[in-house]
């Protein structure tokens, strides 16, 4: 059975900064992305890495955000710096079995946590 379990939401300044976590449970090798999904709007790319730690990051968050993960720890996770309110979403984390990739659509992920708020006020 596979489990995506987010957490490091929260509300924070803009300027400021927050990390998020997934760890994840029933996967062998696998990329995983960071999408969020602000009310109204769809789901959007945020970053992903694969397996061996290649990233592809969204163009709005570039330079400001890092994804990375353990494999040892099974976990992933997205340092996020100098926030803005336009970064205010639930960030969800996902999993691709298509380790070698980086998959930049929702439809190619297989597996979803469920997702945890972070709110950005000005």
């Amino acid at each position: 059975q596979v489990q995506l379990v987010e957490s490091g939401g929260g509300l924070v300044q803009a300027g400021g900064s927050l990390r998020l976590s997934c760890g994840a449970s029933g996967l062998s090798r696998y990329a995983m992305g960071w999408f969020r999904q602000a009310p109204g709007k769809e789901r959007e790319f945020v970053a992903g890495i694969s397996w061996s730690g290649n990233t592809n990051y969204a163009d709005a968050v570039k330079g400001r955000f890092t994804i990375s993960r353990d494999n040892a720890k099974s976990s992933v996770y997205l340092q996020m710096n100098t926030l803005k309110p336009e970064d205010t979403a639930v960030y969800y984390c996902a999993a691709d079995p298509r380790s070698f990739r980086v998959a930049v659509t929702a439809r190619n992920y297989d597996y979803w946590g469920q997702g945890t708020q972070v709110t950005v006020s000005s």
